[in-house]
């Protein structure tokens, strides 16, 4: 019994690994893949169109390459089945067509003004069918593929039937309970595999993490709604912050209503335009980013960023109120808030200039001392740049606020302000251009330029300390550049106390290798033929060839010389006998008579 036991075990065995050869389970890394074509092909910048094409070339090839093309002629539909994926590639047909209706509807989304009706019916149908290709991956990757890769697609599956209701707007519970499904297999799934599979999957989880707050907050089962969620990033974001981009202008337009005055210096300008109130809130949200207690965690990209919307923010209102300028018409009162209004949005869109290009001086200043890999280094003439900027941007804003007749002290007060920060920023200018000098080697200059920097440090920080204003950032950064200037001014006279000790040793050697000719075929111009030319006698310090004083030998010239004529030949020469070729007169005989 034992050993029939045994053969029938065998038998079973054999018959299992016979069925295991005839239906191999392929392997497929969905998110590593699927990773790994959308940085490659555009999405790194958020171009879909890009992503797209690539799809749709990739589906080409693949079509191509298992000859399963839809015919030559007519068009017939060959559909995939489970008897038809016999290898894995069709499984990447399948997986490549949803990713190309998924790109497809989300390049829809990115329009400039947004979906238009008929262009969201397009984008709705898009999605759907992404829906129907990732379900028909699920199913077949369910029979065809091995426990990993089912569940992948199973997550891959539910993440797009999740985008979909979150376009429609509707089904917010079984929205969630997909994303949440989504997010348990790659919470799962990311306690597994290499490194970069932990990676990608915990990228994944932050990705799904704000879409599920969102519909939790549509429910109404959390209020965890946050404008900072619209700086994450990723593709599969893209479709939620367009949505709680519409959220935040919907609740902006509600604020609006109540907003009538603009604050700024003592004065309160009213709002009539509904359009600028909107523009002006939608500034202030941002600038509660770069002010807020966040504001230090964020990086240096991302508040640029938020910047350049600031930027936009602002412009819009003042197009707006220019507009509202043109209309007024002859109503004298309204002209002049209007103008007020103007021109206390000019100014503060004036400092968040100047905050910008601050910030700009800190990234270049780091990458001025700390070099990373595949970073260009800071030169200091790109900080002189920068500031000779930010000196341009403070004396604008300046003349703008004291263009006034009627300053009131708060206006009086911020252009002292103004004067002092000009001062500071002439003050680290200067340090940066000595610094540019003295990477030149102009040694003089720079110790100058030190020493110049040094007393405008000095005079600014005795202005601000005498001041109401008690900035202790700026004050710190000032004593930190008067003793820089003081340390680098010492450093230049150092420098320059060694280099003439050294001089004459220099010189000497100089002078030692100085020779007749030289050995090299392209040699400067001698010494002798630079008589007339103020330059050192041993060459410039960047020139790195020995210098000549005469080139030996002295080359060929040409010179004229009158032609010679000698031709000795000739009384040598024995010439033929031309008689019988010379005409012979005829004559008579009394001519004979007279020879």
């Amino acid at each position: 019994m034992g050993k029939e036991n045994q053969v029938s075990d065998m038998q079973i065995d054999d018959q299992k690994s016979n069925s295991d050869h005839a239906n191999p389970k392929f392997s497929i890394n969905v998110l590593q893949l699927l990773k790994s074509a959308q940085m490659q092909h555009g999405l790194r910048h958020g171009d879909y169109t890009r992503y797209r094409r690539y799809c749709t070339a990739r589906l080409r090839r693949l079509y191509k390459s298992l000859k399963f093309t839809h015919g030559r002629g007519k068009y017939t539909r060959r559909s995939i089945t489970e008897s038809t994926v016999t290898e894995v590639r069709f499984l990447h047909l399948i997986l490549y067509t949803a990713e190309r209706a998924w790109s497809h509807a989300m390049e829809k989304r990115q329009l400039p003004d947004g979906p238009n009706a008929r262009q969201r019916i397009y984008l709705i149908g898009r999605l759907r069918k992404a829906v129907k290709w990732a379900t028909l991956f699920s199913q077949l990757c369910a029979i065809k593929g091995d426990s990993k890769t089912s569940l992948e697609a199973e997550a891959y599956a539910s993440y797009m039937k999740g985008t979909l209701l979150f376009e429609q707007d509707q089904n917010w519970d079984t929205a969630l309970k997909l994303f949440k499904s989504s997010r348990a297999v790659y919470e799962e799934l990311g306690k597994y595999g290499d490194l970069e599979n932990q990676v990608l999957c915990r990228e994944r989880v932050e990705e799904l993490e704000p879409s599920i707050r969102y519909c939790l907050h549509k429910i109404g089962a959390s209020n965890s709604l946050t404008p900072e969620l619209l700086h994450m990033e990723g593709p599969a974001l893209d479709l939620f912050r367009a949505k709680l981009e519409a959220v935040m202008a919907e609740a902006r337009s509600q604020q609006a209503a109540s907003m009538t005055e603009f604050h700024w210096l003592g004065h309160r300008f009213p709002i009539s335009n509904a359009k600028t109130r909107v523009s002006i809130l939608k500034a202030q949200d941002l600038e509660k980013d770069l002010h807020g207690p966040a504001a230090d965690s964020l990086p240096a990209e991302k508040k640029l960023a938020i910047f350049d919307k600031i930027f936009t923010a602002y412009h819009e209102a003042r197009s707006s109120i220019r507009n509202d300028l043109v209309t007024a018409g002859s109503a004298g009162n309204m002209k002049d808030d209007l103008n007020g209004l103007d021109k206390a949005v000019s100014a503060v869109l004036g400092e968040r200039t100047i905050e910008r290009n601050q910030l700009l001086i800190r990234i270049a200043k780091s990458k001025l001392t700390k070099q990373e890999k595949n970073e260009k280094a800071t030169k200091p003439e790109e900080l002189v740049r920068l500031y000779d900027l930010l000196l341009q941007n403070v004396a604008d804003l300046s003349d703008l606020v004291s263009s006034g007749r009627d300053r009131k002290p708060e206006e009086v007060s911020f252009t002292e302000e103004c004067a002092l920060k000009s001062l500071a920023f002439r003050a680290e200018r200067c340090f940066y251009l000595a610094k540019s000098y003295s990477l030149a080697g102009k040694r003089t200059e720079a110790y100058a330029l030190y020493s110049r920097a040094r007393s405008l440090a000095d005079d600014a920080l005795q202005k601000l300390q005498a001041s109401s204003n008690n900035d202790q950032t700026l004050i710190k950064e000032l004593k930190m550049l008067y003793n820089d200037c003081r340390s680098n001014s010492c450093i230049e006279h150092a420098t320059v106390i060694m280099e003439a000790e050294k001089a004459p040793e220099n010189l000497s050697q100089k002078i030692s290798n100085i020779s007749l000719a030289g050995a090299h075929k392209k040699v400067e111009t001698s010494l002798i033929r630079k008589l007339d030319v103020y330059e050192s006698a041993v060459g410039a310090s960047n020139v790195k060839s020995v210098p000549r004083i005469e080139a030996f030998p002295p080359a060929f010239q040409t010179i004229p010389r009158n032609p010679i004529v000698l031709d000795i030949a000739y009384n040598f020469v024995d010439f033929p006998s031309l008689e019988n070729r010379m005409k012979k007169d005829k004559k008579g005989f009394i001519s004979r008579l007279w020879r």
